[in-house]
């Protein structure tokens, strides 16, 4: 979500529904995106669910640090974007689910009045293994975004692959009725821009990953008053060229 010219920005916020609710924060620069993942379900069975997407994601530029222990809340919008879709999740084995998903929407700048429409599908695999004292999780997702001005000929899209491993330690403690878990992941990830995949596959991923090593604490159920929930709250960091990069997450960081 950090920035440096306008075109970054209407890029950035235009695919901040894809990013995860969280702080991020790099050098001289810090953003906040809060996501509010609505959704609702259209048809369940006992191996799969059909449902309706409403995610809806608030983007506040320069929200730092140290106005979270005092409770600031950020003083406007910066950002808004909106991607209604359709989502089919079902269990392709005993350990092995799978989830797909279809978005179109649009987004909304309020410090330029910028407004996208935005278009995004992705598919991910998530798989249990090990041991249940741990349960560890395997995901893997790949997604792809694009977004178009609605005032002119400004258009980006970009693909995007992460994989990687979030585990229990083992431990665990009940606190105001939760049960709250810690748990460490793992992750690399990999961002193609438009025809890097096409062109240059094998190149892109071995010199383009980013590794992201983090630590939260999972609840066994949300905390918060619906619909503005959190099912975890954690803490990673990645480095992103030379460049490091924390970042504060209230869901699943995979």
């Amino acid at each position: 979500m950090a920035v440096a010219d306008d075109a970054a920005e209407i890029q950035h916020f235009a695919f901040a529904n894809y990013l995860g609710s969280g702080i991020y924060s790099s050098t001289g620069d810090s953003a906040a995106v809060a996501n509010i993942p609505l959704s609702f379900t259209i048809e369940e069975t006992a191996d799969s669910e059909l449902l309706l997407r409403m995610p809806l994601s608030l983007g506040f530029f320069n929200y730092q640090w140290d106005d979270l222990p005092e409770g600031d809340l950020p003083d406007n919008v910066g950002t808004l974007t909106l991607t209604p879709g359709i989502e089919y999740h079902w269990q392709a084995s005993e350990k092995l689910a799978m989830e797909a998903y279809l978005d179109i929407g649009f987004g909304h700048n309020f410090a330029d009045s910028t407004n996208v429409g935005i278009l995004s599908a992705g598919v991910s695999a998530l798989y249990q293994f090990g041991s249940e004292a741990y349960r560890p999780l395997w995901v893997s997702r790949f997604y792809s975004a694009g977004y178009r001005s609605m005032a002119g000929d400004a258009s980006e899209r970009y693909s995007a692959l992460t994989t990687g491993v979030d585990s229990g330690l083992g431990l665990g403690f009940s606190a105001l009725d939760v049960w709250m878990e810690p748990r460490l992941f793992g992750a690399l990830h990999w961002v193609f821009g438009r025809g890097e995949l096409a062109d240059e596959l094998v190149g892109a991923l071995m010199d383009d990953s980013t590794f992201e090593l983090g630590l939260s604490l999972a609840f066994d159920k949300p905390v918060g008053i619906a619909p503005v929930t959190v099912e975890r709250v954690g803490l990673s960091y990645s480095l992103l060229g030379s460049e490091g990069v924390w970042r504060l997450f209230f869901s699943q960081p995979l």
